[in-house]
């Protein structure tokens, strides 16, 4: 008897605890994309009860569990398939830690501690938290769409951000000139990732340049906590492009160039063909060699006779030759 009215006394305070604590205030968490969020459970346990007499878990806005922690050990069974593998128990600081945060996790989560006793579940702690993720949009980034137009000063720019979460307030570009500051606001273009559910967002302006003076155009993105700048876009008034010459100008500068290179190439061709007409080539001076070269051979040939032995001496001949090849005289 004694045991039972024990029991029935513990279950009495432990409702009182429960009535007492389930209302308590849910608190704000934040976590970063593709990062590790945490979901606070702040359970005192000021009786030291372990946790083999303890069941904990957690479930999300649409009653899904995260995780569950029966009687001191880990229960898969009851977790749903999207939470599985990406959750871990900090015992010592009672925080459930949520990995891989993606922009659809956000929403409400509910930690609850039930004593497990001989009659069942008895709830002792509910705790409510709201978890809202972050992405970090790309530095802003200016971009000229198009040449300037010297003519009538008027430049094109766009801005861009990427890959960020929640949507920005606006995105507009500021003008800063030696005298003033304008802010040009436009329409900002935005498009949504539908798997990753994250923002990039644009805009464009065209506007006219000061004359004579110095501009410095800048890029802003306001997020809800702060803004984003991009790298300054300066436009020089002494380094300013001269204006843009006549297209016909330059085709007639072309068409000349090229007149002056083929006269440059012509000229020296044809000099040297009126060359070539006026004087033998090579080739005719080889052939006269040649000639010249044979008769030569010929007439030496001619100088050359055999004289006839007689009967019983033998005679000596001496032949004296004339360079005219024509007369030869014989001593004996």
């Amino acid at each position: 008897m004694g045991t039972c009215d024990s029991t029935m006394g513990l279950s009495n305070t432990l409702l009182v605890m429960a009535l007492l604590l389930s209302g308590a205030a849910s608190m704000k968490s934040q976590a970063y994309f593709n990062e590790t969020g945490e979901l606070p459970c702040h359970f005192t346990n000021s009786q030291n009860i372990s946790l083999d007499e303890l069941v904990v878990f957690w479930q999300d806005q649409n009653k899904l569990v995260l995780y569950e922690l029966f009687r001191g050990k880990e229960n898969p069974q009851n977790v749903h398939p999207k939470y599985k593998g990406r959750t871990s128990f900090d015992k010592d600081n009672w925080t459930l830690k949520l990995h891989n945060i993606q922009i659809k996790d956000k929403g409400s989560y509910q930690c609850f501690v039930h004593f497990k006793g001989p009659k069942g579940l008895v709830p002792m702690y509910h705790m409510s938290s709201d978890l809202s993720v972050l992405a970090n949009f790309s530095q802003p980034e200016i971009m000229v769409t198009s040449n300037r137009t010297e003519n009538s000063g008027i430049i094109n720019l766009t801005c861009s951000s990427v890959q960020g979460y929640p949507e920005p307030k606006e995105m507009y570009f500021k003008l800063k000139t030696e005298n003033s500051t304008t802010k040009y606001d436009t329409a900002m273009k935005k498009s949504q990732n539908n798997v990753t559910e994250l923002y990039s967002v644009s805009i464009s302006l065209s506007f006219s340049v000061p004359e004579a003076s110095n501009v410095s155009i800048t890029c802003v993105l306001q997020l809800e906590s702060m803004e984003l700048h991009s790298l300054p876009y300066n436009i020089d008034a002494h380094t300013k492009p001269p204006p843009a010459r006549d297209p016909i100008l330059w085709i007639a500068a072309v068409l000349i160039m090229l007149v002056i290179l083929c006269g440059m190439v012509l000229v020296p061709f044809l000099t040297l063909r009126k060359r070539k007409k006026k004087q033998p080539g090579p080739s005719h001076e080889c052939e006269t060699n040649k000639v010249e070269r044979k008769e030569s051979e010929q007439n030496k040939k001619r100088v050359q006779y055999h004289v006839p032995e007689r009967s019983d001496e033998a005679q000596c001949v001496n032949i004296s030759e004339t360079t005219s090849g024509d007369k030869s005289t014989t001593h004996f």
